[in-house]
């Protein structure tokens, strides 16, 4: 079950601004990342459950964040049917998040009154999301629509919450784009959180740039 409230996980979201991306099948490492992410001040993680046995390593690290990082709220992404999103959020999952809009998902999701974010690429879909209970829209792949298309989504609809995810990188250039375009909050991961960093196990400098783009972020904020 959930520790967090849809209405906790939308607020933290939006206080924070950042929600960094990471799957690893090392359980031990991803504690570590974990950890990193929490004392750098990340207050939200979207575990990408892309890998087999992916919701065992989640069940693991989502005790550990329950045990050991009080305040972490630990999400799943890249859920493709509610079958996998009932069963990651029986692991306590706080948030799920699809590359794709499916109504199902909603419905599992609404039931227990877990936050979800679907893939969105069109008006159309992010006011259906909506009319879905949607309380964030995902905007993937990020890359391929730009700041320019949530400016223009935010036009007739100053209402919708935004996150991109992918085409989101840790200078202040990109997220002042993301944000002054009017987005609620960013995805990032292998920008973020890179190939490098974890082949090193370089959690301090993890740490680092966890601060570093939530200072950026308060900076474009304002």
């Amino acid at each position: 079950m959930a520790q967090y409230t849809r209405i906790e996980v939308v607020q933290t979201m939006q206080e924070t601004g950042l929600i960094p991306l990471f799957f690893h099948q090392d359980i031990a490492l991803g504690k570590n990342i974990l950890k990193a992410c929490f004392e750098g001040g990340a207050r939200l993680l979207e575990f990408t459950a892309r890998g087999d046995f992916a919701h065992e390593v989640f069940g693991e690290l989502n005790k550990f964040a329950i045990k050991e990082l009080p305040g972490m709220i630990l999400g799943v992404g890249s859920v493709t049917d509610a079958a996998q999103a009932s069963l990651y959020m029986a692991l306590g999952a706080n948030f799920v998040v699809t590359p794709v809009l499916r109504e199902d998902i909603a419905i599992v999701c609404n039931r227990r009154k877990v936050l979800w974010s679907p893939g969105c690429g069109s008006l159309t879909e992010i006011a259906k999301a909506e009319e879905l209970g949607c309380e964030i829209v995902k905007l993937f792949p990020g890359d391929i629509y730009g700041p320019k298309f949530v400016k223009g989504i935010k036009g007739p609809q100053p209402w919708t919450n935004i996150m991109p995810t992918g085409g989101v990188s840790p200078t202040e250039e990109n997220l002042k784009g993301w944000f002054d375009a009017g987005v609620t909050c960013v995805g990032m991961g292998s920008q973020l959180i890179s190939k490098d960093i974890i082949t090193r196990k370089a959690y301090g400098e993890l740490e680092q740039e966890i601060k570093d783009s939530l200072k950026i972020i308060e900076k474009v904020r304002k």
